[in-house]
């Protein structure tokens, strides 16, 4: 033991000693949910389908150099800058590639397995984005991307992708489904008053329908549920769509509201 104190020690402390990454990255599963009336699940009540945004990387970079996996499809994402938490340069790159700001993103994981980058040895912190559909018509990518697409999850896992992004996006999915189902995330997908059939729509679109129950049950417990509350005018009755083509008869509007739930297994 010596008698140095914590200056005196940082000092002399050399990080030499240690090995560091040579790269430091954040990246981001961009998830919206479409109407696309090529996908309906197994009960036949919806056609909207959770989609993944994607960068076709280009031949070269923005420096003109060979872009390291070029022609592949991958996650948007890019170095972190000095000063920046990777959270920070999550929020700034998704700005960048998708040009939309305060919405939903949620970290899930770090991918740091040496060989994942052949650049070499660079850690990934990932993150999830949600964006709804509308915010996305005016994508473009960065200046080292050849196109900038949405594709069905189905689709996804059928292109050519980059560095180890296969298993973020199916670690990507995995938290979403989770997050949609135990939390209060599926809020994002929708407006701030909303029917219940698109709230369904919307779950349905990532979980299975055995998950929710029979269409009657759903409509029966979801008015029910602590975060959900129903839309009422100045004279405390409910608030109701305006009837269109589609939908002949007017329908109870709902909103979500703050709650903070806690999960336990010995409940």
């Amino acid at each position: 033991m010596t008698d140095q104190t914590e200056e005196e020690f940082l000092k002399k402390y050399d990080p030499t000693k240690y090995r560091t990454p040579d790269g430091y990255t954040a990246d981001i599963a961009v998830f919206t949910i479409a109407k696309d009336n090529s996908f309906i699940n197994e009960e036949q009540t919806t056609s909207r389908v959770l989609k993944l945004l994607l960068i076709k990387r280009g031949d070269n970079d923005s420096e003109g150099n060979p872009n390291i996996e070029g022609n592949k499809w991958a996650l948007p994402g890019g170095f972190i800058d000095p000063g920046e938490t990777a959270y920070e340069a999550a929020i700034r790159e998704l700005e960048e590639e998708t040009k939309v700001t305060n919405i939903h993103v949620q970290h899930f994981n770090v991918y740091d397995k040496e060989g994942r980058d052949p650049r070499g040895w660079i850690i990934s912190n990932a993150h999830y984005a949600i964006v709804q559909e509308k915010l996305l018509e005016s994508r473009k990518g960065s200046d080292d991307a050849k196109e900038v697409a949405l594709f069905s999850i189905q689709d996804v896992f059928k292109l050519d992708l980059a560095f180890d992004h296969n298993q973020i996006i199916k670690d990507a999915l995995a938290f979403i489904t989770r997050d949609m189902l135990e939390t209060t995330v599926a809020k994002n997908f929708l407006p701030q008053e909303f029917i219940l059939s698109d709230l369904r729509d919307v779950l349905l679109a990532v979980a299975p329908a055995s998950v929710l129950g029979t269409k009657s049950s759903f409509f029966r417990k979801a008015p029910t549920l602590p975060f959900i509350e129903l839309v009422t005018n100045k004279d405390g009755e409910p608030k109701m769509t305006v009837p269109t083509k589609e939908s002949k008869r007017p329908t109870r509007l709902y909103r979500f509201v703050d709650y903070q739930s806690v999960h336990t297994i010995y409940r």
